[in-house]
């Protein structure tokens, strides 16, 4: 079949960022396999959106970044000609996006930092729901499609309840945004066209969804304003709040963080969450939407909890910072957040053991030089004086333990472009203090 086109690039793949080695030719099989696919719509989302309302089936738009190795298995699983999902898929008008660069933003927002992702709508834009998943993420071979097929059960559950049930879903629906098309954006406007160029380069006309997130944040920076919190921390994972879920339901709890809001609020093992802040749930990225919605300053969401065959509600409750128990340091954006914030050193919180070697308290700050940028931006730091294997035990007058990721959210809602911070590092058994830029 010509889609086994596809499972190449299967072979061979590790970190979850690495391409394929062919990247224009992953592309161009790609779209010579799916453009006459009698199920999937290729690159035309408003042709499925007119599909949907005249059929009155749901749409499901999937966005894939073809040349990333991130995910390939669930992707092949999902385009699998007479796979498991075959008779789901078919009561869904099907697209498939691999670029962002025609995005109508006001409609499609979700985690940005993933390779494949899917939307769920009706016909007339309403959005049902996400998926998203960062375990196939972290193994492209992983083809495993149990939670796909859930959310895809969950979806048309929605959707059979549609419009009646319209309300409910105000809070799934995408938040204001300076922008309404990428080409629109800082360091995207003239470079990007809205078409792919087929008969040129067509990877290097592309615009990678990672690219939306990272733009947004460039466009604060130009104006000399500090990064919003959901930014920094996009998409949190529901471990923020204490809580693993099953890859393969819509939101089963696997384990409750002791210590954290979820284990104050007394989820368990087993629970299903049925709700969180009146939204009904399609997969795991509807929980990290709600989390991303959500003010920082808010201080408890609502939780429908199904448990033994009974419904229990259940109060959340989030402390003040609670988004910067976030860890983004994985994450492709957290990339060009080195560059503004550390100038592209990255950091690793050293473990007590570790801090014991040292003879370091288990309190203190004690970050890590794991590895730095050598070049342009994110060689900033190296430029500055900062070494790799450095400890760096005070930043900006902060001397209490941080992670990586919350020294970054600190210096990117408090520091400006062109401004410098005085870090304390350890270097051997010297003590140095140097200045580190703002970008």
């Amino acid at each position: 079949m010509k889609r086994l086109i596809l499972s190449f690039v299967l072979l061979g793949a590790s970190a979850w960022a690495e391409a394929v080695k062919d990247r224009e030719g992953a592309v161009r099989a790609d779209r010579a396999a799916m453009e006459n696919d009698k199920r999937w719509a290729y690159n035309d989302i408003e042709s499925g959106f007119k599909q949907a309302q005249l059929t009155g089936k749901p749409l499901l738009v999937v966005l894939r970044c073809v040349p990333c190795l991130a995910c390939m298995g669930l992707d092949s699983a999902v385009l699998m000609q007479g796979g498991e999902l075959e008779p789901l898929l078919d009561q869904f008008i099907c697209v498939r996006v691999i670029n962002a660069n025609a995005l109508d933003l006001t409609r499609f927002q979700f985690d940005f930092d993933l390779s494949f992702s899917t939307l769920f709508f009706n016909g007339d834009g309403t959005v049902y729901g996400r998926y998203g998943s960062w375990t196939h993420q972290k193994n492209s071979a992983d083809a495993t499609v149990k939670g796909y097929q859930k959310a895809l059960e969950a979806a048309l559950e929605i959707h059979a309840e549609y419009p009646a049930n319209k309300a409910q879903l105000a809070g799934k629906q995408g938040g204001p945004l300076p922008f309404v098309n990428p080409t629109d954006m800082p360091n995207l406007a003239g470079r990007y066209q809205r078409e792919l160029d087929w008969d040129g380069k067509v990877v290097g006309s592309c615009i990678h969804c990672h690219m939306i997130g990272d733009s947004l944040r460039v466009s604060y920076r130009e104006q000399k304003q500090p990064l919003p919190t959901e930014w920094i921390y996009p998409m949190p994972a529901p471990q923020t709040v204490g809580l693993t879920l099953a890859a393969d339901e819509v939101a089963r709890v696997l384990e409750v963080k002791e210590g954290s809001a979820a284990a104050a609020a007394g989820l368990q093992p087993g629970d299903v969450l049925m709700s969180l802040a009146g939204q009904r749930l399609v997969s795991t990225a509807d929980v990290s939407w709600i989390l991303h919605r959500t003010p920082e300053a808010a201080t408890e969401l609502d939780v429908l909890v199904g448990r033994g065959g009974q419904k229990v509600p259940v109060k959340l409750a989030l402390a003040e910072g609670w988004k910067l128990e976030t860890d983004n340091s994985a994450r492709v954006s957290a990339w060009s957040m080195r560059a503004m914030a550390l100038g592209g050193l990255i950091l690793v919180d050293l473990t007590d053991a570790e801090r014991q070697t040292r003879g370091l308290s288990t309190q203190g700050m004690a970050l890590w030089v794991k590895g730095m940028g050598m070049h342009g931006r994110h060689g900033a730091a190296k430029k500055a004086g900062f070494q790799k294997e450095d400890v760096i035990v005070e930043l900006d007058g902060l001397t209490n333990r941080h992670t990586e990721s919350r020294v970054m959210g600190h210096l990117l809602k408090n520091k400006m472009a062109g401004e410098e911070v005085s870090v304390r590092v350890l270097r051997g058994d010297q003590s140095k203090t140097l200045m580190l830029p703002m970008q």
